[in-house]
């Protein structure tokens, strides 16, 4: 792994963490359900992209499913958030 790519794989990881506390932030300060739900929606997905990083970094594929597993569960639960929020129930 070359110098360069080594630091921008370093520089990434700090990135998305502090994106991270950002999604945090604004999921435990958000003034309504709407902006919790974008803070949650962010952080996974800055979750699952960590996850990318760090499969790069440490050539392993567990990180790779990993990823795909936060993408799947994010997904189906962001979607159950919205339909909560919109509805006041999930299962009709």
């Amino acid at each position: 792994m070359t110098p360069i790519l080594l630091w921008a794989l370093r520089a990434a990881l700090f990135l998305l963490a502090v994106a991270m506390l950002c999604a945090l932030f604004r999921l435990l300060v958000g003034p309504s359900a709407q902006d919790r739900v974008m803070g949650l929606d962010c952080l996974y997905i800055n979750g699952m992209l960590t996850m990318l990083v760090l499969g790069i970094l440490y050539t392993s594929s567990v990180y790779f499913e990993a990823a795909m597993l936060i993408a799947l569960f994010g997904f189906v639960g962001s979607t159950a958030l919205a339909k909560f929020i919109l509805r006041g129930e999930v299962i009709e």
